[in-house]
């Protein structure tokens, strides 16, 4: 059944997943800003800037109008980053006129609050407006996405209806999507996994090959698993596609963003620099100073969320940073299996 959906934002993940559900058949609307991306989607069927090379399906329309956007739509894909989620939910809250089912696809927490994104969507739009929240991750490289290379996703919500409802909506030969009750899990491991991203990029820039990053990726999952149980997710979670399968792509791809900007970082390059650099939002970042403020508020141990912290936002040379890693405390490979159950059982 076709249905008209709202993509809002015209990054590369926005515009991967609008040639999905445009694929599919939906009646598909890209909301952006740039009023020169809009019009080089709808006279040139591309985006050039985020997806070089890509032709876009002909059906598938950009606005620069919110309200055009959203008219006659019940999902909506919120695809910005976390940082914009509040600024985009309040606009969404003004001109949308029925119950929404909104599915953001972004992984990040927010800072100081340390709400996960449908936390902070929740907060933002009132009941009456917010019919539900879906999760959209799992390890999908938009530039793979939008080549239509075979893809496997997660989506998760408080509604196994919604959850259903937005299978069917991407499902298809080359995208693959499970349904997952974990919200909580979900969304942390899609969050947290940039900041272990981030820490593989900077040992990559440091050189120190396979051997380290294979220990950063499996380290890394343990902390992911450690704080998502505290916090409520199912530790099963952390096996799947939004935990270790988004962890090892995110961790190992030149595709990634955060992997990118850790190589940089690695290189000696000034974080300032690696973000000018980019052109694009690298979650990791902001994570980590949400991540290091997680691992306080629920008394667990992140080692290597706690030193990339001290490389980006206290300047300690990433080098030493990996050096007092590695100089830690003896300890058994079992506690933290041990820690995990602990919390579940709890």
């Amino acid at each position: 059944m076709t249905e008209k959906i709202a993509v809002l934002g015209a990054g590369s993940w926005g515009t991967a997943l609008a040639l999905v559900l445009a694929d599919n058949g939906h009646d598909v609307f890209i909301w952006a800003k740039n009023k020169d991306r809009v019009g080089e989607i709808n006279s040139r069927h591309t985006n050039s800037q985020y997806l070089p090379d890509i032709t876009l399906p002909a059906q598938l329309k950009a606005t620069a109008s919110l309200e055009e956007a959203l008219q006659g739509v019940e999902a909506v894909v919120m695809a910005v980053p976390t940082k914009a989620i509040r600024e985009v939910s309040r606009e969404v809250v003004k001109m949308a006129s029925s119950p929404l089912t909104v599915i953001h696809v972004s992984k990040g927490i927010e800072p100081d609050s340390l709400l996960r994104i449908s936390e902070m969507i929740e907060e933002e739009i009132p009941d009456d407006l917010l019919q539900s929240v879906v999760v959209l991750s799992g390890p999908s490289h938009a530039e793979e996405v939008s080549l239509r290379h075979p893809t496997t996703v997660a989506v998760s919500s408080a509604s196994p209806e919604a959850a259903k409802k937005t299978q069917d909506l991407f499902m298809n030969q080359h995208f693959r999507v499970y349904t997952n009750p974990d919200l909580i899990g979900v969304e942390i491991g899609g969050a947290l996994k940039n900041i272990i991203a981030l820490a593989a990029g900077i040992s990559d820039g440091l050189g120190y090959g396979d051997n380290a990053k294979a220990a950063l990726i499996t380290r890394g999952l343990a902390e992911i698993a450690r704080l998502g149980t505290k916090m409520g997710a199912n530790p099963l979670t952390f096996s799947g596609l939004a935990g270790i399968g988004d962890l090892i792509v995110t961790c190992t791809s030149v595709h990634s963003r955060n992997w990118r900007a850790g190589n940089m970082l690695g290189q000696g390059k000034k974080l300032e620099e690696v973000l000018q650099s980019m052109g694009m939002v690298v979650e990791g970042v902001r994570t980590t100073k949400a991540g290091q403020q997680l691992s306080q508020k629920y008394n667990v141990q992140m080692p290597i969320t706690n030193a990339l912290y001290h490389i980006l936002f206290e300047q300690q040379d990433p080098k030493k940073a990996v050096d007092e890693l590695m100089a830690r405390v003896k300890k058994t490979e079992l506690e933290d299996l041990i820690d995990i159950l602990d919390t579940k059982q709890e």
